[in-house]
């Protein structure tokens, strides 16, 4: 199994990209992780919100594989604990989905398109972050839910 982390636009702040290098790297100890990118739209200024989601939509399509499990990290999707995030994606793991897929978006969110191929829509919050920092925080969340699952110390409740 492969969870594989789709993102709108790079990273450009040193200290957040060592974070998500310093992660992914933490999780690659359990299970096989990479981060996809999508370039960021050339001439982005002169498309409207909703003509950039279609572009962005389509290039997140294309990474798409049939059979992939797809996780939108959406304002609107459903928050968990990191306990019960662990449970979650436990239970993915055991169901078998050849890859996870999780979703970042661009500043103006996804197209209707993205929204109908995707299984579900997870929030990591109510707040609002930048792109950047959605990443980090996500890549820190999937390893505390990999030593969650392993009862390693990691996570205190």
């Amino acid at each position: 199994m492969k969870i594989v982390l789709i993102a709108v636009g790079k990273t450009t702040t040193g200290y957040i990209e060592r974070g998500i290098e310093e992660f992914v790297k933490r999780v690659n100890r359990y299970v096989s992780m990479e981060i996809v990118i999508i370039p960021d739209l050339k001439s982005s200024k002169a498309l409207s919100p909703e003509n950039q989601k279609q572009k962005e939509g389509q290039a997140i399509l294309a990474a798409l594989q049939p059979g992939d499990h797809v996780t939108l990290l959406d304002e609107r999707g459903k928050e968990f604990s990191s306990r019960e995030f662990s449970v979650l994606l436990e239970r993915r793991m055991v169901l078998g989905s050849k890859r996870l897929i999780f979703v970042i978006g661009g500043p103006y969110g996804f197209s209707s398109d993205v929204y109908s191929r995707a299984d579900d829509k997870l929030s990591l919050s109510k707040m609002t972050f930048t792109h950047e920092m959605v990443r980090l925080f996500f890549a820190e969340q999937l390893y505390r839910a990999m030593t969650i699952m392993r009862g390693e110390p990691y996570h205190h409740d």
